[in-house]
């Protein structure tokens, strides 16, 4: 059985998916990209911003779901330009603690509403929150 995640502090789904879908021990985090979950629109150019935001919005799920982003087993990391991983990995570092989830990166041509970077996440739930 799956249960819906959503918040309002992380950006609406637009389209047919849902911010987030619970199914057994495990949280499927929808792709996020870097829009403000208020205006719905995209937080900066900068990369490093977009990357912050991104991580702000799963964590905003994370958090609708009662975990924390350190729960993350593995994260999905799109960049249109993979000269940017560097700055991913330093933004990772200052959110998450060791040890560090599984990750894939990939550079992909476009992302919606010309974004640089989306991330989706699958997380580990606690037994005390299913």
């Amino acid at each position: 059985m799956k249960e819906i995640v959503e918040t309002q502090n992380a950006p609406a789904a637009i389209g047919t998916y849902s911010q987030a879908v619970k199914h057994g021990n495990t949280l499927y985090i929808s792709g996020q990209i870097p829009l403000d979950p208020s205006s719905m629109e995209v937080v900066s150019e900068d990369i490093r911003e977009q990357i912050n935001q991104v991580f702000s919005n799963l964590s905003a799920i994370c958090q609708a779901a009662e975990v924390s982003l350190n729960d993350t087993i593995k994260f999905n990391v799109y960049l249109t330009d993979l000269s940017h991983f560097p700055i991913v990995n330093e933004c990772m570092a200052l959110i998450l603690d060791q040890p560090y989830p599984a990750r894939a990166a990939v550079e992909v041509s476009a992302l919606p509403k010309g974004v640089s970077v989306e991330v989706e996440a699958i997380v580990a739930l606690p037994q005390n929150v299913l």
